[in-house]
């Protein structure tokens, strides 16, 4: 059996310009957190792989 293993990257936050390490088998619509200012992204495009900043959820009051 021959396992692929994910190669790690390295993509810009926009939020900030640090550098955001990921997997290369990284899935669009995941959230991660920029390790340099904390901001919370989500993949938007997986070739290239590209962030965005994440929708922020508002509070739902029971309206």
């Amino acid at each position: 059996m021959i396992a692929q293993l994910a190669t790690q990257i390295a993509v810009e936050c926009p939020e900030c310009a640090g550098a955001v390490g990921l997997n290369d088998n990284v899935l669009k619509g995941e959230i991660v957190t920029c390790p340099d200012c904390g901001a919370e992204l989500e993949v938007v495009g997986v070739n290239p792989v590209l962030l965005d900043l994440a929708p922020q959820e508002e509070e739902d009051w029971g309206e």
